[in-house]
């Protein structure tokens, strides 16, 4: 029998809840909010069946990961599996993103008693036409539904999922074809592979490498090459040869805001291929397929090592002498791939540098002032390693650089920066300083992509909305914060606060610039300016296409064009 404080308390949350959803209808019949299940201008389950017929029965429903594997039982290899996950429309590969931490509290977790939805989209279209993309765009148009868009799920800012929405999903555009003399109008551009948004980085190098032909490409198995991660720039240890993704991109094919099929180029909608190229994932349509350009493959080396260190402080000092010697693989194009995991009493930092047509001998040679001055500073340099093959291999097989699968279902933020070539030039000590207050902070790694200068710089005369901060960079470095399932949704956005408002600025401090840049797909979602940060000079042009190919703002995204004229779920103007 209820008290009658408990009965108050009831007739309380009762009224707040009717006020709250007053409130809610008249926001909604203003216009001024996405419709969410139990608004009136919600579909009704006969509008979704018509929706479903429409799209040949490809309407399915999402659910968080730890909801499937509770039904199916998955192992905990499947649980941690980037394959597996981007066979289920509702995950993510970070499993954070699925959660909502927020005042509602509706998670979903690894071996937990009950689940709620979350951040997971309701209802999912399993594309594999653009006729299906077509439908679920005017669908979400005329009755105003919050709008996700997905490939493989590996986005790092969350933007490919949103609470009650219509999720647009893509893995299944498979699609790999190959040409020697890809024409636009009177214009050829050689040689192109023109690849559909659900295919991964590590199966186009497999389908590359028969071809003898090679691309700009990560690190990431998963990831997909017409995803958010050619919309953002598009980093690879090879970009001082060959240039950012972008750079290299001659068309996309794109569903956008108003239901048409179009072929975007330089010379179709030169506007919104300017756009696309760098203006951010998730922001302009949904991406079909992307055409880009291929080269002839060429041979490669690959060096490995790793650094030990004892101390916070002998880990900066050795990422000082990093910095010192950044500039000497720049004649020979070289990219690398530097992690330094770290607390105050230990270090490791793991080095990958890779570089087109040299032997392992002379690599090993370039980087042996770097680690002699390691050595002197009392670090212990583990036994070097070198591999000479065809880039596709280095990249793509297991045995190199990556695995086959990439390693999921973790709790992860992150934050970047590009840091200006200048900023090496100057005082690289205070850079080793910085690297040891970000360790000492309890931040557990410093990680960096020497992935710019040489063809990257070159490129600058390329039209596209890359920020200009990508042509005179010469590394990009990140952080990351995790935390355990059992952490309570407070703390969790009190990490995430602390994270963007006292862990960054110490990244920051190493650019040596209040307006340094970002790489918008390898960031932190809750970047203060981000309209500066992700793209520079390039926003006020961004947002006047956005206006033009999305006015009503269907793809809206956390930190991306548009975005802040929206609350932090994309749901209500403000």
């Amino acid at each position: 029998m209820l008290s009658l404080a408990h009965l108050g308390a009831l007739l309380l949350l009762l009224s707040c809840v009717h006020t709250a959803a007053a409130a809610s209808i008249f926001d909604r019949r203003a216009g001024s909010c996405r419709n969410q299940p139990g608004d009136p201008g919600f579909p009704a389950q006969s509008e979704w069946d018509r929706l479903n017929a429409q799209v040949g029965g490809r309407l399915i429903p999402a659910y968080p990961t730890a909801k499937v594997c509770a039904s199916v039982h998955c192992t905990p290899a499947q649980w941690a599996s980037s394959i597996y996950r981007a066979t289920l429309p509702g995950a993510m590969n970070r499993n954070n993103w699925e959660q909502d931490y927020s005042g509602s509290g509706s998670l979903c977790l690894l071996n937990s008693t009950g689940c709620g939805q979350g951040n997971v989209p309701i209802w999912a279209i399993n594309a594999t036409t653009p006729a299906h993309l077509q439908a679920g765009v005017k669908f979400a148009a005329k009755h105003n539904l919050r709008v996700a868009i997905k490939a493989s799920g590996h986005d790092f800012l969350g933007r490919s999922t949103a609470k009650n929405s219509l999720l647009l999903w893509t893995q299944y555009f498979k699609n790999i074809t190959f040409e020697d003399n890809f024409r636009i109008g009177n214009k050829n551009y050689g040689s192109t592979v023109t690849v559909g948004s659900g295919v991964g980085l590590k199966a186009l190098y497999g389908a590359a490498k028969d071809q003898g032909k090679i691309f700009v490409g990560g690190t990431a198995a998963t990831v997909a090459a017409a995803g958010g991660y050619s919309q953002g720039a598009g980093h690879s240890a090879f970009s001082p040869v060959l240039g950012l993704a972008t750079d290299n991109a001659v068309q996309y094919n794109i569903v956008t805001a108003n239901g048409d099929y179009l072929a975007v180029n330089e010379f179709s909608h030169p506007d919104l291929f300017w756009a696309v190229r760098g203006g951010g994932a998730g922001s302009w349509g949904v991406i079909v397929s992307v055409t880009t350009k291929v080269f002839d493959i060429f041979s490669a080396t690959i060096h490995q090592t790793t650094v030990q260190t004892n101390t916070s402080v002998q880990s900066g000092k050795v990422m000082a002498a990093h910095a010192r010697h950044i500039f000497d693989l720049d004649d020979i194009r070289a990219g690398q791939y530097f992690y330094l995991a770290a607390s105050r009493t230990n270090g490791s930092l793991s080095l990958s540098t890779l570089a087109a047509n040299i032997s392992g001998a002379a690599l090993k040679a370039r980087m042996a002032p770097f680690l002699d001055e390691v050595r002197a500073l009392g670090a212990v340099v583990t036994p070097e390693i070198t591999i000479t093959a065809t880039p596709n291999d280095i990249i793509a097989n297991a045995d190199f650089a990556i695995e086959s699968d990439d390693v999921s279902g973790r709790n992860v933020i992150m934050g970047s920066r590009l840091i200006q070539a200048t900023a090496y030039q100057g005082n690289v000590d205070s850079i080793g300083d910085a690297v040891t207050k970000i360790l000492d902070h309890g931040i557990p790694g410093f990680y960096g992509h020497m992935v710019c200068g040489g063809k990257v710089a070159e490129n600058a005369n390329i039209s596209s909305a890359v920020t200009p901060k990508w042509r005179t960079a010469k590394a990009h470095v990140l952080i990351s914060q995790a935390w355990a399932d059992s952490t309570p949704p407070p703390i969790v956005e009190q990490i995430r606060h602390n994270f963007t408002y006292q862990s960054m600025p110490l990244l920051i401090n190493i650019t040596g610039e209040t307006d340094s840049g970002s790489y918008s797909s390898e960031a932190d979602v809750l970047e203060p300016n981000f309209q500066t940060t992700f793209f520079g000079p390039n926003y006020a042009r961004l947002s006047a296409i956005k206006a033009v190919y999305d006015p009503n703002d269907l793809f809206i995204v956390g930190a991306g064009v548009g975005s802040e004229k929206w609350d932090a779920a994309g749901m209500c103007r403000k």
